[in-house]
């Protein structure tokens, strides 16, 4: 009788652990359909802590670790990213696409060093240039309106506002890219004199006093 109590506790465990696991990979699955990597990982590392040698949780572990790594790095969260492709590692060593996201994100790491050095204010004013770029699809959305204006109006007002509004959206599309050059050169060089105009010279080759 003890036997056969050992046996059927031990398949209702086994029951348990199944349920457990079957349901944290469909949560996992669930997950990663609908775009949320981060709670992909969490199903699937909880599946591994009941079943570590599971398939399915170890695959989707893996998977779900690279697409939240490569979302951090999007985002610029460089560390976070290297952290959770260091845990996606440890379940799958010769993951290769984890590795060579590592690698990406090292060399950005690295070139993001150099850029900082040479220009620290890189950030701000490249946020400023997108906000200036966004502008320039509000103007060219007005532009496109007028022109469907024109469409059931026929009035020649809404061409003529549309050309108005075109030689200004030229002038502002010069404008940012004299910006977007110039942003170029600091995080390459370093300063601002970079991108300044060379000086006149002089009749005199001696220097000012």
């Amino acid at each position: 009788m003890l036997v056969i109590s050992l046996l059927a506790l031990t398949g209702c465990a086994g029951s348990i652990e199944r349920w457990i696991v079957n349901t944290r990979l469909h949560q996992g699955e669930i997950a990663m359909a609908d775009g949320n990597a981060a709670d992909a990982v969490l199903a699937y590392s909880l599946a591994l802590r009941v079943s570590p040698d599971n398939v399915a949780a170890r695959t989707g572990f893996v998977e779900a670790s690279a697409e939240e790594a490569q979302i951090l790095y999007t985002h610029g969260r460089f560390d976070e990213a290297l952290a959770v492709i260091t845990g996606g590692l440890r379940v799958d060593p010769n993951s290769v696409t984890l590795d060579a996201l590592k690698s990406q994100i090292d060399d950005a790491k690295l070139k993001q060093e150099i850029v900082i050095s040479n220009y620290p204010l890189y950030q701000r004013a490249g946020q400023e240039l997108e906000q200036s770029y966004l502008r320039l699809n509000e103007a060219n959305a007005l532009i496109v309106r007028n022109i469907h204006r024109f469409g059931y109006t026929y009035d020649v007002a809404d061409l003529t506002q549309a050309i108005k509004r075109s030689y200004q959206l030229q002038l502002e599309v010069q404008h940012d890219m004299n910006r977007l050059i110039s942003y170029r050169q600091l995080v390459q060089t370093g300063g601002p004199q970079a991108v300044q105009a060379a000086p006149a010279t002089s009749g005199s080759l001696l220097p000012l006093p």
